[in-house]
C-alpha cells in the first residue's frame, strides 16, 4: 500500500552514492601523496573516475527527485537555499583564511625575505595586462549570469539560453588565460612566502572558477531539457549564486595580490 505524506519535507531514499563519494574522496586523496612522492598517478585517476561517476549518478537522482517526482517542495527548496547559502559562507572563510596568511607576510615581512615585499628576487605581474583583462572577463561574465536569472524569470528561453552559453564562454576564457599566466610566471609555488599564497590563492579561485563553469554547464543542459520554471529554478539559482561569490572573491584578490601586493 502506497503511503501518502502529512508533511511538506523530502525525506530521501536509500542511497550508495555517499559511500561511493567517501570512497573516492579516499582513493584521491591516497593517489595525491602517491603522486607527490613518487610520480605515480594511477591512483589519483582512479579516485577522479570514482568521483566523476558519483557526482553524475548523484545529481542524476536529485535531478529526478527535483523535476519529474516533484519532491522539493517550497518548503525543501527554502532549505536547500539555506544550505548553500551556508555553503557559500564557508567558502568566503575558507579564502580569508588564505587573505589573511598574505596580509600577515605582507604587512610585516620579515629578515629571511629581506624585510621587503614583494621579496628579493621575486618579479610580480603587471595588474594592468592578464589580471585587469581577467577581471573585466568576470565582470561581464557576472552582468551575463544576471541577464540569464532575469530571462528565466521572465520565462524567456532563449535569452536564458544565450547568457548561459555566453557565462560558460568567459568562464573558459578566464580559465585559459590563467592557465598561460601560470605558464609565464617568472616564480612557483616553493619560491619564498609569496610564491606560496599566491599560487594557492590564485589556483584555489581557478579551481573555483571551472567548478562554477562546470554548475552553470549542467544548468544550461537542463535548461535545454525544459527542465526550470519561472517559478522553480533553483538548481540554476544556487550556480548564480555561486557565480557572483566567485567574482566577488576576484576583486578582492586582484585588489589585494596583483594590484596592492606588487
Amino acid at each position: 500500500m502506497k503511503m501518502i505524506n502529512n508533511h511538506p519535507y523530502h525525506l530521501v531514499d536509500h542511497s550508495p552514492w555517499p559511500l561511493t563519494g567517501s570512497i573516492g574522496a579516499m582513493t584521491m586523496t591516497s593517489g595525491m601523496v602517491l603522486w607527490f612522492h613518487k610520480n605515480e598517478m594511477y591512483l589519483f585517476y582512479l579516485g577522479m573516475m570514482i568521483n566523476l561517476m558519483t557526482m553524475y549518478q548523484w545529481w542524476r537522482d536529485i535531478v529526478r527527485e527535483s523535476t519529474f517526482q516533484g519532491k522539493h517542495t517550497s518548503k525543501v527548496v527554502s532549505g536547500l537555499k539555506m544550505g548553500m547559502i551556508l555553503f557559500i559562507i564557508s567558502e568566503v572563510f575558507f579564502f580569508i583564511s588564505f587573505f589573511w596568511s598574505f596580509f600577515h607576510s605582507s604587512l610585516a615581512p620579515t629578515v629571511e625575505i629581506g624585510m621587503t615585499w614583494p621579496p628579493k628576487g621575486i618579479k610580480t605581474f603587471d595588474p594592468m595586462k592578464i589580471p585587469l583583462l581577467n577581471t573585466m572577463i568576470l565582470l561581464t561574465s557576472g552582468m551575463s549570469v544576471t541577464w540569464a536569472h532575469h530571462a528565466i524569470m521572465n520565462n524567456n528561453h532563449t535569452q536564458t539560453k544565450n547568457a548561459l552559453i555566453m557565462t560558460i564562454t568567459l568562464g573558459v576564457m578566464f580559465t585559459i588565460l590563467q592557465a598561460y599566466e601560470y605558464m609565464e610566471a617568472s616564480f612557483c609555488i616553493k619560491d619564498s612566502v609569496y610564491g606560496s599564497t599566491f599560487f594557492m590563492t590564485t589556483g584555489f579561485h581557478g579551481l573555483h572558477v571551472m567548478i562554477g563553469t562546470m554548475f552553470l554547464t549542467v544548468c544550461l543542459m537542463r535548461h535545454l531539457m525544459f527542465h526550470f520554471s519561472q517559478n522553480h529554478h533553483f538548481g540554476f539559482e544556487a550556480a548564480a549564486w555561486y557565480w557572483h561569490f566567485v567574482d566577488i572573491i576576484w576583486i578582492f584578490l586582484y585588489i589585494s595580490i596583483y594590484w596592492w601586493g606588487s
